[in-house]
């Protein structure tokens, strides 16, 4: 069963371009376009964003960017959160990257400062401190593969479309693609995907090692979110501090050389020495039974 979270915390009045303020009295009325879900049962732990915006396929509007990020907002400081899961509300969609016609009213100031929102974005997806996943059942285009590039796991249906495209509009990918491509697929590969505009499937994407997993897709166009639910559940028994520490080491351990690495892998690794989750892996293992992890 799903409960939708309290929309308690609010960012500050998100910028607007003149487009967007001419169309800022209809806001009211507008069901939200992104919506925070948290399973229970045995599948408490795991929370889920789910991008609805169907009239421009879940595309990277102001509003739709000033919702997920005051979504992230709230996510971060819920420590019940183990695992959180993108997924579309939108068949056939992930993200569909820029919302070309809403960029189209902005001036050259506006876009810039627009597009350094989604940069903040993506970062802060990237940073968030417990694994995420995205789960794409369709295309996840320009801006909407950065978005999945910023999680950590990506799991895809095999019929799923993906690319940096950006090339192919006069754009180049401006949200964070030009790096975290090459961090995943090597340099040489991520300039051929860019420089080319090229579009893959989810099998192709899979062979090519941008996605984790690629699963034939079914009737209700949702086999990636089943997958990635699947794999949320792997994590979610793990000790959730152990994991997030973990998650540092890696992220913040790839940026420098190996030897710096090692040391911020030792300051993580002291960091989880004190915790009762260590302490009950421990006890665990050796009176031959499941470890119960509290995240203390």
């Amino acid at each position: 069963m799903l409960r939708v979270l309290p929309r308690a915390l609010r960012l500050p009045r998100p910028w607007r371009s003149p487009g967007a303020r001419n169309c800022a009295s209809h806001a009211t009325t507008r069901a939200p376009e992104i919506q925070v879900q948290a399973l229970t049962g045995p599948n408490q732990g795991i929370a889920e964003i789910l991008m609805n915006r169907p009239h421009a396929r879940n595309a990277l509007g102001n509003v739709f960017v000033s919702e997920l990020l005051e979504a992230l907002a709230q996510l971060r400081e819920d420590k019940q959160v183990r695992v959180l899961l993108f997924r579309s509300a939108v068949k056939g969609v992930f993200c569909a990257g820029a919302d070309l016609k809403e960029r189209e009213q902005m001036t050259d100031v506006e876009v810039g400062t627009f597009v350094q929102r989604l940069r903040g974005l993506m970062s802060e997806i990237a940073a968030f401190p417990a694994p995420t996943i995205a789960a794409m059942d369709g295309f996840a285009l320009g801006g909407g593969l950065e978005l999945a590039l910023a999680c950590d796991l990506r799991i895809a249906a095999s019929s799923a479309v993906m690319g940096l495209i950006e090339t192919t509009r006069g754009l180049l990918p401006g949200a964070g693609g030009t790096q975290r491509l090459p961090r995943c697929l090597g340099v040489a590969l991520a300039k051929e995907l860019i420089f080319t505009g090229r579009r893959l499937n989810g099998a192709q994407a899979h062979e090519l090692g941008l996605v984790n997993h690629a699963v034939a897709q079914n009737e209700e166009g949702n086999a990636a979110y089943h997958r990635a639910l699947a794999l949320a559940q792997e994590i979610l028994p793990q000790a959730p501090i152990a994991v997030r520490l973990g998650k540092v080491a890696i992220d913040r351990g790839m940026e420098v050389d190996i030897a710096s690495g090692m040391a911020i892998e030792q300051m993580c690794y002291a960091q989880n020495i004190p915790t009762q989750d260590r302490l009950e892996g421990m006890a665990a293992f050796r009176e031959k039974r499941a470890p119960k992890f509290v995240g203390k």
